[in-house]
């Protein structure tokens, strides 16, 4: 029997079970079919249960593109020109390591160990024992390093979980939509971010039965063209508005759950008495919130009353208007209106909250990281998480969308540290973080930087040395599904390493030898190190008992008697199972947050205008608002290179019709899109698909800055602030912009 597509006997083919590991949340089982070494094919989940498959996205079916792609790094590299000229030479590894270990030991003996700074990230791989815990494990045994806290995605969503939950695993199995009456999509484009790999097909299986589907964003998503029986546009960052709106209407209605209000809250009575303006003399009835959101106060009301009264009722956030400077509060006043519906911990239902996560895909990342090392240079300080005090964090770490401040400013800003040497690991943070041009500068400043990356990315340009690494069809790991699951993915090794690639922990490993540091653990081979980190933890152990099989079959699924449903034990028994927060309920006020008195942070979610909104008089010099979704074609800016799909989705600006006719741009018109960060280029996609006053420009294009600094690349954080809410939130979907049409030149 002969294989067409390839012209060879199918019995010389070799069909291996593996995963990808791109940081969108899909952990797509993959067959790679293997020719003499090579990858030939890619296919997906054939498992026999067709309504259990995980659909592969597009983004692993061109896996083999992006593996061979002729612009892969394979050889270390050392810079031959100014940093950010992209210049570079070959070197050997033994010098590359000898460089790194003589300039470690240097900046070790004369700035101390907190000057040695740790950038971590979530760039082409999402993987367990590999990237960036070796480096954390090589840096700890060398004395400690500084690095960074928060998430880019989440923060926002950690804050506010943290706040009334305190806890992150706020999530349901994706079977469990099924369970619903009404799905709320706020601010959530699963089609495009993926957001679990069962996701979108069960979000397609709910609107096959029935199930009533509303979104709510100022863009006409991708999600909401396939799954919405209505579509709710809102003005960015005023979501929190419509909520409070929302939960006017079911107060003076009486159609909130006191019943489940009384039983597992606090705080309640607070909240309603802001919303129904007892102390401030404003109301927030549906018509305040609509001079807000521009969403019709009927539309509010409507929404407000089929809500109160459809049971059970899934209202699903996303990260999306979280990233912004009032990104917690929108996440907080979600988890308020579940909390008035009484949708917590029922099946059907939803916790809200943004992470979305559950317990089981994340058992890999809860083990610790051999050997249970505490890096010195944060001994003795309070922990930079399980509070909600940043300032504590300030004690050791710099907040992640301000790196490249804390590079460039030191302690005489305000930072824990002066940073004079960097590795930069499973990132190109230049690109993704907030206010590109300022971080080129910083890195410009830097005295030294090591990364290790598959490609000559933004961020590597400015490395002093660039190290090639594997991509996962080079390495064995282990995988942590999320949000969704359950199940356990393992990547096995299906090639050999490209030129002379080597993985992170390989890197760690000789690099620690060039250290001396003995007792760095080592493992013979992966699989060895796999087998010992299954063997870590005892829920791990107990359902892969059988590692060979479970190598084997790339994959193991956990068969749960119903779908895992968030918080159900709470509300089954909350007097011997309570929530972990101080009060052991839900708290709509937090006296943890009020205890901090800052007026900016308050302990009950509500609406507040903060910078860079529609209200900022900014608006008046640059009058559009700029959002940057997740793009369907990349995972940030990972794949960015690959052709196949470039084509799929090509990188252009969403722009109303209303808005382009009054700066006379058409259709397909290059335009530039400025603020006082900086400028950009990008094609220009005239749709009534996003609001007036609103641009989109999806996230993860490379920058790349011309002679006159007017990025060609279109990266839309050369626009965005590196700033953040004041829970953390990385406020990227903050920025305000203008747009004209690109003449050439300034």
């Amino acid at each position: 029997m002969k294989n067409l597509e390839n012209n060879m006997n199918e019995e010389d083919i070799k069909i291996v079970r593996t995963t990808s590991t791109f940081d969108c949340g899909g952990r797509c089982p993959l067959r790679l079919h293997i020719k003499e070494g090579k990858i030939i094919r890619v296919e997906g989940d054939d498992y026999e249960e067709k309504d259990e498959q995980l659909r592969t996205c597009l983004r692993c079916r061109a896996l083999r593109q992006y593996v061979y792609h002729p612009k892969r790094l394979k050889y270390p590299l050392k810079r031959d020109g100014p940093k950010g000229s992209g210049k570079f030479k070959r070197i050997s590894w033994d010098k590359a390591l000898t460089e790194i270990a003589k300039k470690l030991k240097e900046v070790k003996q004369k700035y101390g160990n907190s000057s040695i700074f740790l950038v971590t990230g979530g760039a082409y791989q999402g993987a367990y024992h590999d990237g960036m815990f070796a480096m954390m494990r090589l840096l700890t045994l060398f004395g400690g390093y500084s690095t960074h806290y928060g998430n880019i995605s989440s923060e926002g969503a950690v804050y506010a979980t943290q706040t009334q939950y305190t806890s992150p695993f706020v999530g349901h199995s994706r079977t469990d939509l099924l369970n619903s009456k009404l799905i709320i999509m706020w601010g959530w484009d699963p089609a495009r971010m993926i957001s679990g790999s069962d996701t979108i097909f069960n979000l397609i299986k709910a609107k096959e039965k029935g199930i009533k589907i509303i979104c709510i964003d100022p863009r006409y998503s991708d999600s909401a063209v396939v799954l919405a029986d209505q579509w709710i546009p809102i003005i960015p960052g005023t979501d929190t508005a419509m909520m409070v709106a929302i939960a006017y209407v079911m107060i003076d209605e009486n159609l909130h759950d006191q019943e489940f209000l009384d039983n597992y809250t606090v705080g309640f009575e607070e909240f309603k008495d802001y919303v129904m303006g007892k102390k401030d003399g404003i109301p927030k009835t549906p018509e305040w919130a609509e001079k807000i959101t521009s969403v019709p106060a009927e539309t509010i009301a409507n929404l407000a009353r089929e809500y109160a009264i459809t049971k059970p009722a899934a209202l699903m956030d996303c990260q999306g208007p979280a990233r912004s400077a009032v990104g917690e509060l929108y996440n907080r006043g979600a988890m308020t209106l579940t909390a008035m519906t009484g949708n917590v911990g029922k099946h059907g239902g939803s916790a809200a909250g943004g992470l979305m996560g559950i317990p089981y895909g994340h058992m890999f990342f809860a083990s610790r990281i051999p050997p249970p090392y505490r890096n010195p240079v944060e001994t003795g300080l309070k922990s930079v998480r399980g509070s909600l005090d940043l300032q504590l964090r300030f004690q050791a770490r710099c907040h992640i969308n301000k790196i490249f401040d804390a590079v460039l400013k030191g302690k005489e800003g305000g930072y824990p540290f002066d940073v004079k040497f960097a590795w930069f690991v499973n990132n190109n943070f230049l690109n993704q973080l907030g206010n590109a041009n300022k971080s080129a500068e910083a890195l410009k400043k830097l005295d030294y930087m090591v990364i290790a990356d598959l490609w000559l990315t933004p961020t590597a340009r400015y490395a002093d040395i660039i190290l090639p690494v594997t991509s996962i069809a080079e390495k064995s790991d282990l995988i942590r599904p999320w949000p969704s699951g359950p199940y356990f993915v393992c990547a096995n090794q299906v090639i050999e390493p490209m030129g002379e690639c080597k993985s992170d922990l390989r890197i760690a490993e000789e690099l620690a030898d060039k250290l001396g540091l003995e007792e760095f653990e080592k493992y013979p081979d992966e699989k060895k190190a796999l087998r010992f980190l299954i063997k870590l933890r005892e829920d791990t152990r107990k359902n892969l008992r059988d590692i060979n099989k479970f190598r084997e079959d790339g994959i193991h699924r956990l068969k749960l008697e119903e779908p895992y449903v968030a918080f159900k034990e709470q509300i089954e028994d909350i007097e011997n199972k309570p929530f972990n927060t101080p009060s052991g309920k839900i708290e709509i006020f937090s006296q943890r947050i009020a205890d901090l008195n800052d007026p900016e942070n308050p302990p009950i979610p509500k609406y507040m205008e903060r910078w860079e909104g529609r209200y900022d008089p900014l608006i008046e010099k640059y009058p559009l608002q700029l959002i940057s979704p997740h793009p369907k074609n990349r995972v940030h800016s990972e794949l960015y290179l690959v052709e196949w799909l470039r084509e799929v989705d090509p990188h252009v600006a969403w722009i109303n019709p209303i808005d382009a006719e009054a700066r006379g741009i058409k259709d397909g018109d290059e335009i530039l899109v400025f603020n006082d960060r900086g400028k950009i280029t990008i094609k220009a996609w005239l749709t009534e698909r996003i609001i007036p006053g609103v641009i989109s420009i999806f996230e993860g294009a490379w920058y790349d800055p011309d002679k006159n600094g007017i990025d060609r690349g279109g990266c839309v954080n050369t626009l965005t602030k590196d700033a953040y809410s004041p829970g953390g939130a990385s406020a990227l979907n903050s920025c305000l912009v203008e747009i004209k049409k690109f003449k050439g030149g300034t």
